[in-house]
């Protein structure tokens, strides 16, 4: 064995002494990728205990939101974009994930978020019940629900936070404190139903009871009844006539519908922050009176960082889904971004030695890249084609056989569909593809050519990535099940 050894590292040292005479030695691509080995091999497993777990969820930010969002980034740099980093592709270890749900080829957000805050795949539309339960049937809530991440952390003494850009209700962040048959009880469940609460009644409930300690969103109207004001200026939604707000308040909540009052917050008490009545604004629409997300991370990891047992927080960019949905790239895009600025942030303000961080998404979009377009080629713009000399594009577009020219960026299915529901009210392209100019392209509101009309885009059941960082970050590797990543959470807080 010592033989074979010392054979194999004669072997990989002749190896490199014999790249580096080759003559692209000098270029710096090789050069990069020598570099890039001996990082590499430089690497050390954290293998110490995790104090904090911060799991970050672009949600449905998958493979191809990923790659526009790193071009989008990378060009408002003024760079080309295909070669920006963004601060979690810079992280050492990467796996792919398999987001499918119990039933459900394509996933929704809801069993995909349980997934990974309990370990176990979900049903579709279900949120952190077992496999037994039903979708819309509260008589199978009892002794199908399960044990949550946040618990488990709650009781071993650490902190717990959950923020958002979409409803604290929603999804996603439910997924970190609820237990519901249907994702969408926001502030009512049916008549019959004694089983379960209300999604926004369990986020006061587990403030109330410590289970989470900060929550950051919006979604205002579902804590407030109807025909009473919210503090947004809105009106409320809930059926039951309870008031969440004052609740929340009257049991030593901190209640915050601004920057302003987030700002002023103190760290001795819980904090419930709502800044719009429904989810929270696009980054590119966002006033200057509702944090950002990187805004709501500093935060939570200020007020979070101060319990000396550690914390577990899962931070949400809701609206690069919701854009994906409305085939809006640019803003997925813009809100793609301000989920890496959260991303630095947190890496900045935390240690690597004590704190897991992981970045992933729940699932990814019907999202297709066309092609062939030149370096340099706007992401948010249509695609210009390849020059023969140099690196950047040529000034031609290029042509779909229609003579027409067509965005990076397209969508399979959505509201922009070529398809067009005539008087008969069958769907026809009677003028083809309508002609679009590089300046209709990349306007804020426009979306995306498709060809499948739907009132809403849909999912796709396409991998997504995962980037991590700390100890056992090295746990993530190869292509894995979504519901492993509540496995190596676990087994980081609790390793010996």
């Amino acid at each position: 064995m010592k033989l074979l050894t010392a054979s194999v590292l004669a072997l990989a040292s002749a190896t490199a002494a014999f790249a580096q005479d080759l003559p692209q030695a000098s270029s710096q691509w090789f050069t990069d990728g020598q570099a890039a080995l001996q990082e590499k091999l430089n690497r050390q497993p954290n293998t110490g205990r995790a104090k904090n777990v911060i799991l970050f969820i672009a949600d449905g930010n998958g493979v191809a939101s990923n790659y526009m969002n790193r071009l989008w980034a990378g060009q408002q740099e003024g760079g080309m974009g295909d070669d920006y980093v963004q601060p979690q592709e810079a992280f050492p270890n990467l796996a792919l994930v398999k987001t499918y749900n119990i039933n459900a080829q394509t996933p929704d957000s809801a069993p995909t978020a349980g997934a990974m805050n309990t370990g176990v795949k979900q049903r579709f539309n279900l949120i952190n019940l077992g496999e037994n339960a039903i979708h819309d049937d509260c008589s199978t809530v009892a002794g199908n629900e399960l044990t949550l991440f946040s618990e488990m952390m709650s009781d071993a003494g650490k902190s717990v936070g959950a923020i958002t850009t979409a409803r604290l209700t929603h999804a996603t962040p439910a997924a970190v404190y609820a237990k519901t048959a249907n994702r969408n009880w926001e502030d009512e469940v049916p008549a019959d139903c004694s089983a379960q609460t209300d999604i926004a009644s369990q986020l006061v409930n587990a403030l109330e009871t410590g289970v989470v300690d900060i929550a950051l969103g919006g979604g205002a109207r579902y804590f407030v009844p109807k025909g009473t004001a919210t503090p947004n200026g809105g009106e409320g939604h809930r059926p039951d006539g309870v008031n969440l707000v004052e609740m929340a308040q009257s049991n030593g909540i901190q209640y915050v519908s601004d920057k302003a009052g987030l700002d002023a917050t103190t760290n001795d008490k819980p904090i419930l922050g709502m800044w719009t009545d429904s989810h929270a604004s696009y980054e590119a629409d966002r006033p200057e009176t509702e944090p950002s997300l990187a805004d709501m991370t500093r935060k939570a990891i200020d007020y979070l960082g101060q319990n000396e047992n550690g914390f577990y927080l899962e931070i949400e960019a809701g609206r690069v889904d919701h854009a994906n949905h409305d085939t809006n790239a640019k803003r997925a895009m813009i809100d793609g971004k301000a989920f890496s600025d959260a991303v630095a942030l947190a890496d900045e303000l935390t240690d690597d030695a004590d704190t897991l961080i992981i970045v992933t998404a729940d699932h990814e979009h019907a999202i297709a890249m066309n092609g062939y377009c030149g370096r340099g080629t706007p992401i948010d713009g249509l695609c210009y084609d390849v020059a023969q000399t140099g690196i950047m594009h040529s000034d031609d577009l290029v042509l779909g056989d229609d003579g027409k020219p067509y965005t990076v960026v397209g969508y399979l299915n959505g509201v922009g569909s070529v398809m067009v529901e005539q008087a008969d009210g069958k769907f026809t392209a009677p003028e083809g593809r309508p002609e679009i100019t590089q300046e209709e392209a990349q306007d804020i509101d426009y979306v995306q050519q498709s060809l499948i009309p739907k009132s809403s885009e849909t999912h796709s059941g396409v991998d997504v990535a995962l980037y991590a960082k700390g100890p056992w970050a090295h746990l993530f590797d190869g292509t894995i099940e979504q519901n492993v990543i509540f496995h190596v959470m676990d087994y980081a807080v609790t390793a010996e």
